[in-house]
């Protein structure tokens, strides 16, 4: 049976003492939506999201960042993967600390990582009505990619739909800025979002079963994906979601 060890990845680390304009810098650059953020020694101390770049972007550059900082999950090395998920579900985070008996961090298992593993160990039940979140936060594809780079701060989401006179056209995440090479703000030149967009988005429809929609994530690799009836997106499923569905033991 696979344990947290079998999917150790490493992630990046900052340090307590460690600048905003670095923290800024990684949090806007990288593919991750958190950094671990360690002691001295390599201790755990806690972890920043994406999401509190707005405040972190607020402060003087010589500001540290611990003052930003959030308690992360952790498990050991031989923790089962059903805990690990528990702690993704429950924190609502991407990642998962893994540390050493003296609580230095070893590195870290990414949902994106175990997602397939305990779906397919972990059946979901109900559809995709059932666990869905009506919140959609869309742009439209007219837009500055700019206009991502602000609402994956503010949100804290990794993607989000393109309409085009109201009609859904594609979908435009983090994953497509970073390829692209504008994941800054001040680089977009202008660019329109549907310049670097997915099209066509890949949808999921309220009565389909979230077995179903959870086997379309995993393979298109994607963590969320409108909800759609007719021609109207009614919502959004990511992986979180998903994992509401699973019946994970607590040991």
């Amino acid at each position: 049976m696979k344990s947290a060890a079998d999917l150790l990845c490493e992630v990046p680390l900052l340090h307590t003492d460690e600048r905003v304009t670095r923290a800024r810098s990684v949090l806007r650059e990288d593919q991750y939506r958190e950094v671990l953020v360690v002691d001295d020694r390599g201790a755990l101390v806690g972890l920043l999201d994406i999401s509190d770049v707005l405040r972190v972007a607020a402060t003087r550059s010589d500001v540290t960042i611990d003052g930003f900082v959030r308690e992360a999950p952790s498990v050991p090395l031989d923790a089962s993967l059903e805990r690990v998920g528990l702690l993704l579900r429950e924190a609502r985070t991407d990642t998962v600390a893994v540390v050493d008996p003296h609580g230095r961090v070893l590195g870290g298992v990414l949902l994106a990582g175990v997602f397939p593993i305990l779906v397919s160990r972990h059946d979901p039940h109900g559809s995709v009505a059932d666990l869905m979140s009506t919140r959609v936060v869309s742009v439209d594809a007219e837009d500055p990619v700019s206009r991502v780079l602000s609402l994956v701060n503010v949100t804290g989401f990794s993607a989000f739909p393109v309409m085009k006179r109201r009609q859904l056209v594609g979908m435009v995440s983090r994953r497509d800025l970073l390829g692209s090479g504008r994941s800054r703000r001040g680089t977009d030149g202008g660019l329109a979002v549907e310049a670097v967009m997915t099209t066509p988005a890949h949808t999921l429809t309220p009565d389909m079963s979230v077995r179903e929609a959870a086997r379309l994530l995993c393979q298109y690799d994607i963590s969320r994906a409108p909800v759609v009836a007719g021609t109207k997106v009614v919502g959004i499923l990511d992986r979180h979601d998903v994992l509401r569905g699973l019946a994970l033991p607590e040991n």
